[in-house]
């Protein structure tokens, strides 16, 4: 698959997480695991967009600071994102486990406004523009 396109479809993907973060505000309706499964799926998936983005080849992992770390020993600025490996816990090989005693309150207002924050970064990053430009140099 050609790096744009599967740095596309993975950004895609992030942001139909994003979507579906936005109508789960209500915890009585929505769990704290299911909302934090879906958050945590919408970051992993934003950073291996802008890891296939830099064609860089990725681990099958759900681990978002190994994922951040990939991305800052390739150079880029992954700092504003370190929070989010808050979200880890909420991976898909947690999400079956008791959440009772893990974890606390989860803002979900700020957790959406990171996630925003995150793929309309690595939007910015792998948008037709700044790929064309790439292909230029």
């Amino acid at each position: 698959m050609a790096i744009y396109e599967e740095a596309s479809l993975l950004l895609a993907a992030a942001k139909k997480d994003l979507r579906a973060l936005q109508g789960m505000l209500n915890p009585a309706v929505f769990a704290d695991e299911i909302f934090g499964f879906h958050a945590q799926q919408a970051v992993e998936k934003a950073l291996k967009a802008w890891l296939a983005f830099l064609d860089v080849q990725y681990p099958r992992t759900h681990d978002l600071t190994l994922l951040l770390t990939l991305l800052e020993a390739h150079g880029q600025e992954v700092s504003d994102f370190q929070d989010m490996t808050e979200l880890n816990p909420y991976a898909v090989q947690y999400r079956y486990g008791a959440f009772d005693e893990m974890i606390g309150f989860i803002d979900r207002l700020a957790i959406i406004n990171r996630v925003h924050k995150l793929t309309a970064l690595v939007d910015s990053h792998i948008s037709p523009k700044s790929w064309s430009s790439l292909v230029e140099d």
